[in-house]
């Protein structure tokens, strides 16, 4: 997808991951539609950055509000090329402490917002997407996601929220493959500790069940620009598609070897983390995976899996697909820090 003369939306887009988005995709050519709530310094950061960004007050669980400002943005730039939702809310809440059981409209809201918000964006985008007219590669349009690493590595307190992410992450492959016949392509980032208002000040006082600390190298919060870079690269890159699948546990600390279904890694005394080979035996004899025991076979079908880029207190799972006899496959590995999710409206 080429940024440049294209019109995207960003929900979350006040603040935080959502507004380092924004700038980002303005420097590359983009038109922006800022999707946040009314409260939102929205109004503002659209002023600040010109007239090619538009603030649409939008509240993410409304079907209406959100038609509403999918209608507006297309009024005003043109056809909806992409999307990628940032908003979000966080809460800590254990099941049962103190004051009891978990309060159940918390938790309710927490999934109304992270996941199904999410959900009713990405339907009503894609019906508009679908409209386009194919680019060069038959691409209509993409969407990009934000989930946490606490969707796999979720911490004390963060049933509710490890559960919405959990679900933006289980539903990414169903959708890419439901929008793949018409050309809209789909992809989850799951970030970990990043410098941003929702989560970045609890952390750095240490309120938070991880620290900055923590992060093995920088060790340091993330940057919002470095989300919204990779977001970017998603959007342009059109063979990323697909989002994260099952097939690898992500380990809950750094420092312990683990086994990552029936391939295993373990760490060195250097430090080094040793990968198994896609397609090579693992410690049981067995290759590592289904599809790298059809690889072994001989098999001449592509073999299909995951890789996971790890950043500065960030964690990126991508599908690939390599059509290589022998391919390597990097497993999760979630730094022991904060998991956190992009900001909201709010944050």
């Amino acid at each position: 997808m080429k940024i440049d003369g294209s019109t995207f939306l960003v929900t979350g887009g006040a603040s935080g991951l959502g507004r380092a988005t924004v700038e980002r995709l303005l420097a590359h050519g983009g038109r922006v539609a800022i999707l946040d709530l009314e409260r939102s310094a929205g109004a503002q950061v659209a002023a600040e950055l010109g007239p090619h960004v538009l603030f649409t007050p939008c509240d993410v669980t409304s079907a209406d509000n959100v038609a509403a400002a999918m209608d507006a943005a297309a009024g005003r730039f043109g056809p909806i090329r992409g999307l990628v939702n940032c908003a979000g809310v966080a809460i800590a809440e254990k099941t049962h402490g103190k004051r009891g059981p978990h309060d159940l409209g918390s938790f309710t809201f927490v999934i109304q917002v992270n996941l199904i918000g999410t959900f009713n964006c990405i339907r009503l985008a894609a019906a508009r997407m679908a409209q386009n007219d194919p680019g060069e590669d038959g691409e209509r349009g993409v969407i990009v996601n934000t989930a946490s690493v606490a969707a796999f590595d979720g911490q004390i307190g963060q049933a509710a929220y490890s559960a919405s992410k959990g679900g933006v992450v289980g539903m990414t492959l169903p959708i890419a493959r439901d929008l793949a016949e018409v050309g809209i392509r789909v992809c989850t980032i799951a970030p970990g500790l990043f410098d941003t208002p929702l989560h970045g000040d609890a952390a750095r006082a240490g309120r938070g069940s991880r620290s900055p600390a923590q992060v093995p190298f920088p060790s340091r919060l993330g940057r919002p620009a470095e989300y919204a870079a990779l977001a970017c690269h998603i959007i342009e890159n059109v063979m990323l598609n697909g989002g994260d699948h099952p097939g690898w546990t992500a380990p809950s600390a750094w420092p312990r070897a683990r086994r990552a279904g029936s391939g295993a890694r373990c760490r060195r005394s250097d430090g080094r983390v040793e990968l198994p080979r896609v397609g090579a035996p693992a410690r049981g004899g067995r290759s590592s995976t289904p599809s790298a025991r059809r690889t072994a076979r001989g098999s001449r079908r592509p073999a299909v899996g995951r890789f996971t880029i790890t950043i500065p207190a960030c964690e990126f799972r991508l599908k690939w697909l390599a059509c290589l006899s022998e391919v390597v496959t990097i497993p999760d590995e979630s730094p022991n820090g904060v998991s956190l999710a992009s900001t909201s409206a709010s944050s």
